[in-house]
């Protein structure tokens, strides 16, 4: 086993992997840029050290000071969490070149499916129905809107070398083509060190269901079941679902099939995620992340695994964690994305000091927390403080019981998700689980209305000497407000 792991990454999936690593007994490297010292990943890690400014590129996705912090420190492995370098083949062929362990895939499997567009050439090679795409070589303007004109719009642009919906536009006309392909490699280059992007064929009134799948890095592969997470906003997802996934029963059997081909024919390691599109009997493939996925929890809660922990000890023996036969899932898990923005601003970032934070605990509740009280959130990454998951026994308990905990949570300091998230779970698409990609678009695409406040309230906040929004608000008296105090909490 492996005495040291630097974690390339920040916030909630750092905590993850730091807390796996202090179950199996291995001390912790964090590396950081200089905006995430404080953190709650920083002050859990071993030992830390700082890659250098802010901007991505200059500390995490600097492959050489990654690779010199690892060098310097002592580490024998790197776990690069998701995004960053999670499926960068260039890096993760750097770290076997210079013996350092990539924690995932090598990077010829890497090569294969962590970029989307050989993904694709691989799953029709093994008879996995695909949409009609163009992955070709050529970049240029002129050669791309000339593929987009054949395959018909609308068409999706999508950044070829990641995936959390970065770099992932619509296009619904040929008339917006040129502004919104600038916009998607940009963004991918920003993303992932790299702008070449492809076009696919859009569906927009499918599900988006993917296939958990594991491998021992020797040719044999597993399935870890469903996560149903058509609920996104701008390809990025919000609420993660495990257990009840309502599609045929004779099109899960084929996505199963369908997912561990993929991952014995490139001998995949460790942990990843088969994605497709499903409409009614029919299925696509989508593409492979070739790392572990922010929703992994819901899977963990209702197969009762850790799968940073099978991670980890994969990558240092190269033995499958568990047997297919073993896993059987139980229950309903889901999981929600809580995000420092305004629910009513059309999800508008929010940036500054977290203040006091509440987390209601209790059986079947799960806080994977990446801030706390006096941590600030920044602009210059995604504004994710928390996930919030829920376990019962089925889909409607875990509902009302996930209700239940966001009505309990109480964070302080700055807005959150929160509001719009209860709101869609009380939608009855949602309720019903009929809820497809195109969900959040059409029914909460303008975020909230925000409501007056009821007089008892007013009179309550004029007590505090609170403004609407929260802010401190002098009394002219000399008295120092609740807020100021801290008599809040």
């Amino acid at each position: 086993m492996f005495t040291k792991i630097a974690i390339n990454n920040r916030g909630e999936v750092a905590v993850r992997i730091i807390l796996a690593c202090q179950e199996l007994g291995i001390k912790t490297l964090l590396l950081h840029s200089d905006v995430d010292v404080k953190t709650k990943a920083y002050r859990l890690a071993d030992e830390t050290y700082c890659l250098g400014p802010a901007p991505t590129a200059e500390s995490y996705l600097n492959q050489e000071e990654v690779l010199k912090a690892c060098k310097e420190m002592g580490a024998e492995a790197v776990h690069p969490g998701f995004g960053f370098l999670s499926e960068n083949a260039d890096f993760a062929q750097l770290c076997e070149k210079n013996k350092i362990k990539f924690i995932g895939p090598s990077s010829s499997a890497m090569r294969s499916f962590g970029d989307k567009a050989s993904a694709k050439k691989i799953a029709r090679e093994l008879k996995v129905s695909t949409l009609t795409s163009y992955e070709g070589s050529s970049q240029d303007l002129d050669s791309l809107k000339k593929e987009a004109k054949k395959i018909g719009y609308p068409i999706m642009i999508k950044a070829t070398a990641g995936g959390g919906g970065r770099g992932l536009k619509i296009v619904k006309s040929e008339a917006e083509f040129s502004e919104i392909l600038e916009s998607a490699q940009r963004e991918a280059k920003s993303s992932f060190g790299s702008g070449s992007v492809f076009l696919e064929k859009y569906l927009g009134s499918a599900k988006h269901i993917e296939v958990q799948v594991f491998g021992d890095g020797k040719g044999n592969g597993l399935y870890l079941y469903l996560r149903d997470c058509s609920v996104q906003r701008r390809h990025q997802k919000i609420i993660e679902e495990a257990g009840e996934v309502y599609i045929p029963d004779a099109v899960k059997e084929k996505l199963y099939k369908d997912a561990v081909n993929l991952v014995k024919h490139c001998n995949y390691e460790g942990a990843g995620t088969v994605e497709f599109l499903v409409e009614g009997n029919e299925y696509y493939f989508l593409e492979m992340n070739t790392r572990l996925q922010v929703e992994h929890p819901v899977t963990e809660e209702v197969l009762n695994i850790d799968l940073v922990k099978g991670q980890i000890t994969t990558a240092a023996t190269q033995k499958m964690p568990w047997i297919q036969e073993s896993l059987k899932p139980s229950g309903h898990a889901i999981e929600v994305r809580v995000y420092a923005e305004d629910s009513y601003n059309k999800g508008m970032p929010a940036t500054g000091k977290l203040g006091f934070c509440y987390w209601p605990q209790g059986p079947g509740r799960r806080f994977e927390i990446g801030f706390e009280e006096g941590d600030v959130i920044t602009a210059n990454y995604d504004s994710m403080i928390a996930k919030v998951i829920v376990m019962a026994e089925t889909r409607a308990q875990a509902i009302k019981k996930l209700e239940i905990v966001l009505s309990q949570t109480v964070i302080f300091g700055l807005s959150t998700n929160i509001p719009l998230v209860r709101e869609i779970m009380n939608h009855k698409n949602f309720i019903d689980g009929s809820m497809v990609t195109t969900f959040f678009e059409k029914n909460f695409s303008e975020g909230l209305v925000k409501k007056e406040h009821s007089e008892d309230i007013k009179n309550i906040i004029s007590q505090l000497k609170l403004n609407v929004v929260g802010e401190a608000v002098g009394s002219g008296d000399g008295i120092m407000s609740p807020w100021q105090s801290g008599a809040w909490k």
